[in-house]
């Protein structure tokens, strides 16, 4: 089954890229044609490729990976949130900050400041703070929630970066291009499909297309999350491992012990075998004993067509019988 079919992009309008005039060259292979002055990207391409883009982030999820989500744009950002919030994965959907990747240390202790300050607001500490400070404080921590809230559970640096529109999103995609992480990205026509190693070819700018893309993606997060969960070899191995325990076992058993065993279980076996035999003899004789009855009931019972033939001869007789009568009394 496909992870994503040339209907569901037609529905969305993934194949509508921008205008002629607006277009990079390097997109060329991936346009199918030009209508109304509107480059149409070809969608066979964008289904292989997605189908890539998707087994690897499957793949990289369920190896303990993890997935940043990048979109800025205004028309993307819920859609951002709420796919990476439904998968657990990290986002950026409101200003990417430089140096978050290649700076990541100081980062962290931002996240950190913002977690204290969330802290203090709850515990009602800020309550005792004065006005003017604590205003500050208030400002200081929307703007920190602004930027890093889709960022706060990331303790390491991520192994995929998803990007919607990665012509708005040089930063990131120079940022992940220098720490060697992997991007998958939306590509339009008017973008540079160099820096990305996965590019999706798409319009990037329907809600409906990239609402459609990214939730595939989550889903590949998702299926990747289940397959590390539970293995797909684990019974496998754990009978590989059982049996190997085993032999292990038994080669370390002193030989006194493997004797007594070895008679033990040959006395049982024997024993066993021998009631199997009796109990297979009478049940042999008593099916036996049942068919022969049958058999003898079958043979005296007259056939459906024996009985058949002997009521036409019946008739047959006397119709001869009742002519000879009629000639007679003529």
């Amino acid at each position: 089954m496909d992870v994503l079919t040339m209907k569901e992009l037609l529905e969305t309008g993934v194949h509508f890229g921008h205008r002629t005039r607006k277009w990079n060259p390097k997109m060329a292979r991936y346009i199918f044609t030009e209508r109304k002055g509107i480059h149409i990207i070809d969608l066979e391409q964008t289904v292989d490729l997605f189908r890539k883009a998707y087994y690897s982030v499957r793949d990289s999820v369920a190896a303990g990976g993890e997935v940043v989500f990048v979109g800025t744009k205004k028309q993307v950002q819920a859609t951002i949130a709420d796919e990476a919030q439904r998968c657990g994965a990290h986002y950026v959907n409101q200003r990417w900050l430089g140096g978050t990747l290649t700076n990541f240390a100081t980062i962290k202790l931002s996240i950190e400041r913002m977690k204290k300050m969330e802290a203090m607001v709850e515990d009602g500490s800020i309550e005792h703070m004065p006005n003017k400070e604590a205003s500050r404080m208030r400002r200081r921590l929307a703007k920190l929630q602004r930027n890093l809230d889709g960022l706060r559970n990331m303790e390491k640096k991520p192994s995929l970066m998803y990007v919607i529109d990665p012509d708005s999103e040089t930063i990131a995609v120079h940022e992940a291009n220098l720490a060697g992480i992997p991007v998958i990205a939306i590509v339009d026509t008017n973008c540079d499909p160099d820096p990305i190693d996965f590019l999706i070819p798409g319009n990037d700018d329907a809600i409906k297309a990239t609402k459609l893309i990214t939730a595939r993606i989550a889903d590949a997060i998702l299926e990747g999350r289940e397959g590390k969960d539970t293995p797909e070899g684990a019974p496998a191995e754990a009978a590989a491992e059982t049996l190997k325990d085993a032999v292990v076992e038994s080669a370390t058993e002193t030989p006194s012990d493997e004797s007594g065993d070895a008679a033990e279980t040959a006395a049982t076996t024997d024993k066993v075998e021998e009631e199997t035999d009796v109990v297979e003899s009478e049940v042999v004789e008593e099916e036996s004993v049942e068919e022969a009855p049958k058999a003898k009931e079958t043979e005296d019972e007259p056939t459906d067509t024996e009985a058949v033939e002997e009521e036409v001869t019946e008739e047959v007789a006397e119709v001869e019988e009742d002519k000879e009568k009629e000639s007679d009394d003529d």
